[in-house]
């Protein structure tokens, strides 16, 4: 889950885990991956990945990122890093809310060809692991205590850029989704550096989605709101409108919560102060698309004694709104 705050999570517990080796003096934390690759799904053709791209960069039909002679080839799209790396350039890549297998054909074809991948505290070792010798990999992680400041991102990578480097700029989920991506972009505008954006799937649509939650639906919920649950709700200057958030959930609307877990209780409060039912279906869903990952649901009345009886920890996805219900219709199939 992309989404930049003290309730990220590290699996520093998850089985194959990287072994982080030190480059030298080139960048502050630069690591470069084991060579011992793990598959990105247990089940899947060894030797490639989601998108028929072998670890080592061959992409479908045996040719490289950087072949580019051939018309209608797919790594001779328009944004690779060979084309670029002369220059220097940044790009702002997504990897989706967890599960290696969502990152998108291109951001893996930007990855395998980068000179340096500069990754927060939620993206796979599965998927790092499996990155080029070539690459060196570079964790900016904000989680404490060996939090990477944004200053400092912001600089490296328009130091790395500067130099003619590569740099993929790896996020979870979307950059765009409270992934300060936008952020990042300006800054890049403003030192006139070349970058591009590459989307991913936002946890706040692939965690419910993979729960059997859908955002809408025609029956029961024509809109979706997707708000930080990291702001405490009663701070004078909120820059939430709980008014209108209830407002939208009474109304049939879906609300989903990103890293709201440790404020679970002031949002739960929130919106039952201004109006919203206790009896609306909520639920929590975490690690989405993980190994471990869970879903607990409840209501507004009970969902705080659910994720406390479940041990449900960041990072997890909360959604609020008739939507919740349809899960019980899909569950049993999607549980086996």
């Amino acid at each position: 889950m992309n989404e930049d705050s003290g309730d990220r999570y590290r699996a520093d517990a998850e089985e194959g885990q990287r072994s982080d080796r030190p480059l030298g003096d080139s960048v502050p934390g630069a690591t470069r991956p084991g060579d011992g690759f793990e598959t990105l799904a247990a089940d899947s053709t060894a030797g490639t990945d989601p998108g028929g791209v072998s670890p080592q960069g061959d992409s479908v039909g045996g040719r490289t990122p950087g072949d580019s002679d051939g018309e209608g080839d797919p790594t001779a799209a328009s944004g690779s890093v060979a084309d670029s790396a002369a220059s220097g350039k940044v790009f702002l890549v997504g990897s989706g809310p967890g599960d290696p297998e969502l990152l998108t054909r291109k951001a893996w074809r930007l990855l395998t060809d980068a000179d340096f991948v500069l990754h927060d505290s939620l993206v796979d070792d599965a998927l790092l692991d499996q990155l080029p010798a070539s690459v060196e990999v570079v964790d900016v992680g904000k989680r404490p205590p060996d939090r990477t400041s944004q200053a400092d991102i912001n600089d490296m990578l328009v130091d790395l850029a500067r130099d003619g480097a590569a740099v993929v700029r790896l996020k979870g989920g979307d950059p765009h989704v409270f992934g300060r991506g936008g952020e990042e972009a300006q800054h890049l505008a403003a030192a006139d550096v070349p970058f591009e954006v590459v989307p991913g799937v936002s946890s706040a649509v692939g965690a419910p989605g993979v729960a059997g939650i859908p955002l809408t639906h025609r029956d029961c919920a024509s809109s979706v709101t997707v708000v930080t649950g990291h702001e405490t709700p009663d701070k004078d200057e909120s820059a939430l409108d709980w008014d209108a958030l209830a407002d939208t959930v009474v109304s049939g609307g879906t609300l989903v919560v990103l890293m709201g877990v440790r404020r679970l209780s002031n949002n739960v409060a929130a919106l039952r102060d201004h109006g919203v039912p206790a009896e609306t279906p909520v639920a929590m869903v975490q690690k989405a698309t993980w190994r471990d990952e869970r879903t607990v649901s409840g209501t507004l009345a009970t969902i705080e004694a659910e994720k406390e009886a479940a041990g449900i920890e960041p990072p997890a996805v909360t959604v609020v709104g008739n939507v919740v219900d349809v899960r019980a219709d899909t569950r049993e199939l999607l549980d086996r």
